[in-house]
């Protein structure tokens, strides 16, 4: 369970050095580490968490996040989990549980992230045979993403692609030049960028 938390999660940390909106920079910022991703993701509803308290199995449950971003937790009800990190949640899960139990050590693992899928997906538009919306797979880099769009037409300009990444904020949007031509015909794999979930991929027209 730990080892699918950890690959879950680092794929959805999106960690920007660049503020810039609709500026090129020349290589995207690696991916926060998995710790960082854990810590700062935040719950949303239809994830699906898994409540442990150590030594206590009778108040450890599998439950689901409900449209008003509750989940319910034996003996205390309910708990507000839309919205705040893992580590939030069990904060206030162990602070209630102290009136029952003794000094509760409280784990919230997040086992489905149901809430972020649509979010999370990559998208490739543009010059390519079949424009597509995917989901973000673990490891996934530019030159994937667009051989999973049928790669690009005749009438592309493979290298004036452009990756556009949004800021944590959720506001700011920076782009990343990608020199695609140089991947797909010279094997250069120097602007083969891994991507995150969210980023969107264009290729260009030439100018005729």
């Amino acid at each position: 369970m730990n080892i699918l938390r950890r690959v879950l999660m680092l794929g959805l940390a999106v960690s920007l050095t660049a503020c810039a909106t609709g500026g090129s920079t020349s290589a995207p910022p690696k991916p926060a580490d998995d710790a960082q991703a854990v810590n700062t993701y935040l719950i949303g509803v239809d994830d699906q968490l898994q409540i442990t308290v150590w030594h206590n199995p009778d108040l450890s449950v599998s439950v689901p996040v409900r449209p008003d971003g509750r989940i319910t937790v034996p003996l205390i009800g309910d708990v507000s989990a839309g919205g705040r990190t893992p580590e939030q949640v069990s904060t206030e899960i162990r602070d209630k549980l102290q009136a029952y139990v003794r000094d509760p050590q409280v784990a919230v693992i997040l086992t489905a992230l149901r809430s972020h899928e649509y979010l999370s997906r990559v998208r490739v538009t543009g010059a390519v045979r079949s424009p597509i919306s995917i989901p973000y797979r673990q490891g996934m880099t530019v030159l994937d993403a667009v051989l999973a769009a049928g790669g690009t037409t005749e009438f592309a300009a493979p290298d004036r692609t452009e990756l556009y990444r949004r800021g944590a904020n959720g506001a700011d949007t920076t782009s990343y030049a990608v020199r695609l031509e140089k991947i797909l015909q010279q094997g250069d794999l120097a602007n083969n960028y891994p991507v995150q979930p969210g980023d969107v991929i264009t290729v260009p027209q030439r100018a005729f």
